[in-house]
């Protein structure tokens, strides 16, 4: 998370950026920044921390390419996995239906074999598992086994 999104979003689409994503805490106008973020021709996602009330979004739903939900605090890899977080993937996905909006949901944190699926069949449509990919000996088996449970789960949520 960085302090003034705004001035950075630029920069960021000048040096190869597609998607931009803002944490809602860090952007007093966070309309204005995704706003700003498409402007540049980037997809702009809007970021929820764990603590922060996902109710916090929904004025700019309408905005948002992608909604990051953060299941572990901001900072460094290898925390775990905070179950608070499936609630709000489940409140945006109900958010989305209802409202006819296409926005991506994206979780970060904390992912592993023991909770893709239930953080797929949540609303995930893009799942971060960085540690739980990147921290085994053999990652290309380790992503494919991620894949296999997630592609799993989805079949089980249609």
């Amino acid at each position: 998370m960085i302090s003034e999104p705004d001035r950075y979003v630029e920069a960021f689409a000048q040096a190869g950026a597609d998607m931009i994503s803002v944490h809602q805490e860090a952007a007093p106008h966070l309309d204005r920044t995704l706003a700003a973020i498409r402007a540049a021709g980037c997809q702009a996602g809007a970021v929820v921390n764990p603590a922060t009330p996902v109710e916090t979004l929904m004025e700019i739903l309408e905005q948002a390419d992608f909604v990051l939900v953060m299941s572990v605090n901001p900072g460094f890899g290898g925390q775990k996995f905070l179950p608070n977080a499936l609630g709000k993937l489940r409140r945006l996905a109900e958010q989305r239906a209802a409202r006819g909006l296409h926005f991506q949901l994206e979780v970060d944190g904390g992912i592993g074999l023991d909770n893709i699926g239930e953080v797929v069949r949540a609303g995930a449509d893009i799942v971060v598992a960085g540690t739980s990919i990147f921290h085994t000996p053999s990652p290309r088996e380790s992503f494919e086994k991620l894949r296999r449970a997630a592609e799993l789960a989805t079949a089980e949520k249609v």
